[in-house]
C-alpha cells in the first residue's frame, strides 16, 4: 500500500480523530479566555501554532509507524495509534496552575508561562518514561494509578459537561445521545457519517435554533471577530518565556501536578499501546512513547502549555477500518486550522455546547477503564482513588463562589461611595464550622495535591487488599514524608487564593497520622494473619 494511499475506513477515522481534536482545542481556547483571561489573538497567533506543531509530528509520525508496520509484515489492515492533546492534562494544568497563577498576577502571560513551564516537565517525564515505563507499572499498582486519572475524569471533565448538558437540555441531549449510540450501542448512521461528526452537526444546528426559544447560545458579532482573525501564524519560538519560568522554586511549587500527570501520561499511553497490540498491532513501545514525549517538548518550545498523548481508542478506530492515513489527515487539518488562524472562526460556528458530548464520553471511557482493566476485586480501590479528586472540585467550586460574592460585594461598595474596603474572603472562615454540610478544613486539606494522595491510598488499598502489609506500611509512610514537607494536604489561605505551603515542616497532624497508619499495618503485619490474600474469596 502506497503511503499516501487514503480508504474510506481512513475517511471515517478522520472525521472522528479530527472532531475528537478540534472539541479539544475549542475547549482550550474557550477555557484559556473565560477562565485564564487570554485574549483569542494571542491564542491564535502563539497557542494554537504551538499546538499544530505537536500534532502534526505526532499525527505524521504514527501514521509512518503503522506504514513501515504494514509494509514489513506485508499487512494492509494495520491502524495508526490515535494521538492528540491530552484531554486530562488540558483541564489539570488550566485549572490546578494556569487559573491559580492568573489569579495571583492577574497577568494571563505568567498564567502562560507556568502553563509551559508543567507542560516541559511532563514532555520530560514522557521521554524518560519511553525508558523507565516497565519499572513504573511494576512498582505501583494500576489500580493507583488509574483511579487518580478517573478522578480527574469524572470530576473535572464527567461532571463539568453533564452540568452544562442539564442546563441546555434541548441543545446538548440529542448529540448525547448520538454518541452514546455511536460507540455504547455501535449503532452505523446512514451513509456511514461517523457519530462525533454527526454528533457535532446536530448540535451546532440545534444551537443556531436556540435564539427561537428565547435562550441564544451564538454570540452577536462572533463570526466578523473570528474572520477577523484570519492570516497566517508561523509558529513562534518561546524558550525565553519558559526560561524564565523554568527554576525550583516553580518546579517544586507544581511539584504535585507534574508527577501525577506525567506518570500518568507514559502509563496511559504505554496502556493504549498494549491495547493496540491486542487489536493485532504490534507497534515498538520505546520509540512510540519518546516519540509522544518529544511532540509535547516541540509543542511547548513554540508555546502551547498543552501536552500531547497516545489515545485510548485504537480498537475502534480498527472498526472502523482506518488504517494510516486517518492520522495523517489529522495531523495536517489541525494544522491548517491552527496556523490559518481559522480557530476563531470555527469556534463561533460550532460553539462548545455544540461538542462537549464527545468530551463527556472520553471522561466516562476515562473511568469506565479504571474499573475495567485492573483486577476485579481491587475496584475498593478504584473507588478510594476517586474520592480526593471530588475534594479539588469541591473546593474550586467553593472558591469560585466567595470571589464572585466578594466581586458583587465591591461592586456595591462601590456604588455606595464607601471609603472603607471591605472584602467576603475565605480566609475570614473558620476551617471548623458545625453548621455547614462539609467539613472545609476537610475539603481543603484533602484537595491539596490530590492527585498524589489519590494514588497514595488507592496503593494503600490495594495492597491491604492483598495483605501485603509491608507496602501498605511503606505508602503509608511516603505519605508522611509528602505531607511532612507540604507537596499534599497543607494549604495557607490569603484572602480568596488559596496557596500551596511547601516547607520543611508543613504540618504535624498529617505526618503523625500516617506514621500511625503505617504503624498500624506493621503490627497487623507481626501480630495479625500472615497468609497471601486468595483472589477466588473475593
Amino acid at each position: 500500500m502506497n503511503f499516501f494511499t487514503i480508504t474510506r475506513g481512513d475517511l471515517d477515522g478522520f472525521f472522528g480523530l479530527m472532531v475528537d481534536n478540534l472539541i479539544q482545542l475549542l475547549v482550550l481556547s474557550a477555557l484559556c479566555m473565560g477562565v485564564c483571561g487570554f485574549p483569542m489573538e494571542f491564542i491564535t497567533s502563539v497557542v494554537l501554532p504551538g499546538a499544530a506543531v505537536s500534532l502534526l509530528v505526532g499525527n505524521v509520525f504514527y501514521a509512518w509507524q503503522a506504514w513501515k508496520l504494514g509494509q514489513r509484515t506485508n499487512r494492509s489492515d494495520v491502524t495508526a495509534i490515535p494521538y492528540g492533546i491530552n484531554t486530562v492534562s488540558l483541564f489539570a494544568f488550566i485549572f490546578f496552575v494556569m487559573f491559580p497563577t492568573y489569579q495571583a498576577t492577574g497577568d494571563y502571560k505568567e498564567a502562560w508561562k507556568a502553563g509551559l513551564l508543567v507542560s516541559f516537565a511532563s514532555g520530560l517525564i514522557e521521554v524518560l518514561g519511553s525508558f523507565l515505563a516497565a519499572h513504573i507499572r511494576k512498582y505501583t499498582p494500576r489500580a493507583a494509578l488509574l483511579s487518580a486519572l478517573a478522578g480527574i475524569a469524572l470530576t473535572f471533565i464527567s461532571m463539568d459537561f453533564l452540568l452544562k448538558t442539564f442546563e441546555r437540555p434541548l441543545i446538548a441531549f440529542i448529540p448525547l445521545g448520538v454518541i452514546l449510540l455511536q460507540y455504547f450501542g455501535k449503532v452505523r448512521f446512514p451513509f456511514g457519517i461517523p457519530g462525533g461528526f454527526l454528533s457535532v452537526l446536530v448540535g451546532v444546528f440545534l444551537s443556531y435554533l436556540s435564539g427561537f426559544w428565547g435562550d441564544p447560545i451564538y454570540k452577536e458579532g462572533g463570526i466578523q471577530n473570528g474572520l477577523s482573525n484570519l492570516g497566517f501564524y508561523f509558529p513562534q519560538l518561546s524558550l525565553f518565556p519558559l526560561l524564565e519560568t523554568l527554576n525550583y522554586a516553580n518546579l517544586q511549587a507544581y511539584f504535585s501536578i507534574i508527577l501525577p500527570m506525567g506518570i500518568f501520561n507514559v502509563i496511559g499511553s504505554l496502556q493504549n499501546i498494549e491495547s493496540a497490540e491486542a487489536s493485532g498491532d504490534s507497534f515498538d513501545t520505546k520509540t512510540s512513547l519518546l516519540v509522544n514525549g518529544l511532540g509535547t517538548l516541540a509543542g511547548t518550545a513554540f508555546g502551547s502549555p498543552f501536552p500531547t498523548t497516545i489515545y485510548i481508542g485504537h480498537p475502534g478506530w480498527k472498526a472502523l477500518g482506518a488504517k494510516h492515513s486517518y492520522s495523517m489527515l489529522s495531523g495536517v487539518f489541525m494544522t491548517v486550522v491552527s496556523l490559518f488562524g481559522l480557530m476563531g472562526l470555527i469556534q463561533a460556528l460550532i460553539p462548545v455546547e455544540a461538542g462537549m458530548a464527545i468530551v463527556l464520553w472520553i471522561g466516562i471511557i476515562i473511568t469506565s477503564q479504571a474499573f475495567q482493566a485492573i483486577p476485579k476485586h481491587h475496584s475498593p480501590a478504584v473507588v478510594v482513588g476517586l474520592l480526593p479528586a471530588f475534594a479539588g472540585w469541591a473546593v474550586l467550586i467553593i472558591q469560585n463562589v466567595f470571589l464572585f460574592l466578594d466581586g458583587k460585594l465591591q461592586g456595591i461598595l462601590q456604588e455606595l461611595g464607601a471609603n472603607k474596603e471591605i472584602h467576603f474572603s475565605l480566609s475570614d472562615i473558620p476551617t471548623h464550622l458545625p453548621f455547614l454540610p462539609y467539613a472545609l478544613g476537610g475539603v481543603l486539606s484533602l484537595s491539596q495535591g490530590f492527585l498524589i494522595t489519590s494514588m497514595i491510598w488507592a496503593a494503600m488499598v490495594v495492597f491491604i487488599l492483598e495483605r501485603e502489609w509491608w507496602k501498605a506500611s511503606l505508602w503509608a509512610v511516603i505519605a508522611a514524608v509528602l505531607s511532612t514537607v507540604g507537596w499534599i494536604h497543607a494549604f495557607e489561605l490569603k484572602g480568596n487564593a488559596i496557596l500551596n505551603r511547601f516547607t520543611e515542616i508543613a504540618n504535624w497532624d498529617f505526618p503523625i497520622a500516617y506514621l500511625s497508619l503505617a504503624t498500624l499495618f506493621l503490627f497487623v503485619k507481626f501480630l495479625g494473619s500472615k497468609e497471601k490474600a486468595d483472589p477466588s474469596d473475593h
